[in-house]
């Protein structure tokens, strides 16, 4: 009788979850972005791949097996076009802990409006978060009713509610950025705003203007 074949050995690399690294089971894999908004994760058939990948940039290796959808004419008129009367912020990090950077821009222009970083440890979520808050002191201290976009869902989540939801712990590496987490905390709690916050529909308009184009 023909031996049954083993089951191919997979690696899961967990880039945004409850606690990122590189997980040997589907099952420890599964616990760590259950129940986690905006996790995450991919497969690697060696531990090799996976190390590279965990220490890399999740959009390098996200996986390109899906083609992306290609709106319609009628899909796009239903977004409109964006407001140039606007600034768009962005972030990037190289790793998921890893070195990370955020700025705004005009969204017309896109003339660099403010930027910060590199910073030795942050994550793409936190840099979209900071961008953000960054962004709506800048249109405040300006005296500006320009509208402000980002691309990031989580980080205007995390605006509405003035709170910075990251799992990231303090430690010597990051405590720079996660003072500038607190301090933007704050000027939420004890700051008012009419700035308009709109998502950016990449699949409608392409990458926003203040995107760092690394993917």
């Amino acid at each position: 009788m023909r031996e049954m074949s083993k089951k191919k050995e997979k690696f899961y690399v967990v880039w945004e979850g409850k606690k990122p690294g590189i997980y040997i089971s589907w099952a420890d894999c599964k616990a760590m972005i259950t129940g986690y908004a905006g996790a995450k994760y991919k497969s690697f058939e060696t531990f090799a791949k996976a190390k590279q990948a965990y220490n890399g940039n999740y959009e390098d290796f996200k996986g390109t097996s899906k083609k992306k959808k290609i709106l319609s004419s009628e899909e796009k008129e239903k977004y409109g076009f964006p407001n140039l009367y606007s600034i768009a912020v962005d972030a990037a990090s190289s790793g998921n802990p890893g070195v990370m950077e955020y700025r705004g821009v005009d969204t017309q222009t896109e003339k660099q409006l403010f930027h910060q970083g590199p910073f030795k440890q942050g994550t793409n979520n936190i840099g979209e978060f900071l961008a953000l808050v960054h962004g709506l002191a800048y249109l405040k201290k300006n005296v500006s009713d320009r509208v402000i976009y980002s691309d990031s869902r989580i980080a205007i989540g995390w605006v509405k509610k003035k709170k910075c939801n990251t799992k990231l712990k303090t430690n010597a590496k990051n405590k720079d950025v996660m003072a500038l987490v607190q301090r933007a905390e704050n000027w939420l709690k004890t700051n008012t705003y009419t700035t308009i916050i709109v998502k950016w529909e990449t699949k409608a308009w392409g990458e926003i203007p203040a995107d760092f184009g690394r993917k």
